[in-house]
């Protein structure tokens, strides 16, 4: 597979990840699901999707995934920094997912940071002219 296929998906399938991730937070009381916070979503993720879509294997598009990419890499260690998940909590319905989501999430997160590195590391080489 091409590299900038690979960032493609693994950066939509990151930013799936975070929205899912904040859904939960909001749902089970852990952020504000008020006017603010889905506006400051929205254009992240705008951003982020214009990152992904309009500036494939460019320096921009490349430093847009790579502050994604550190964006997803601390949601779980915020989460799991703290007092971690609440044994009594985890046995609800949603409780699974979500901590399914966290942990791939950082996944993805790290493979997206790797592939953003390397896209600027490739950038970054003067071209050879043939």
């Amino acid at each position: 597979m091409k590299h900038d296929s690979m960032v493609t998906i693994t950066s939509l399938l990151t930013l799936l990840l975070v929205t899912l991730h904040l859904a939960g937070d909001i749902v089970l009381g852990m952020a504000p699901g008020n006017l603010a916070a889905l506006s400051a979503m929205v254009f992240v993720a705008g951003v982020w999707l214009s990152g992904t879509l309009l500036l494939p294997g460019r320096r921009g598009g490349y430093v847009i995934l790579l502050l994604g990419s550190l964006f997803g890499l601390v949601m779980p260690v915020l989460h799991m920094k703290g007092a971690g998940v609440n044994p009594a909590g985890a046995r609800a319905a949603g409780e699974f997912s979500f901590v399914w989501i966290l942990l791939a999430l950082g996944a993805s997160a790290a493979f997206l940071l790797v592939l953003a590195v390397r896209g600027l590391w490739v950038l970054r080489r003067p071209q050879r002219v043939p």
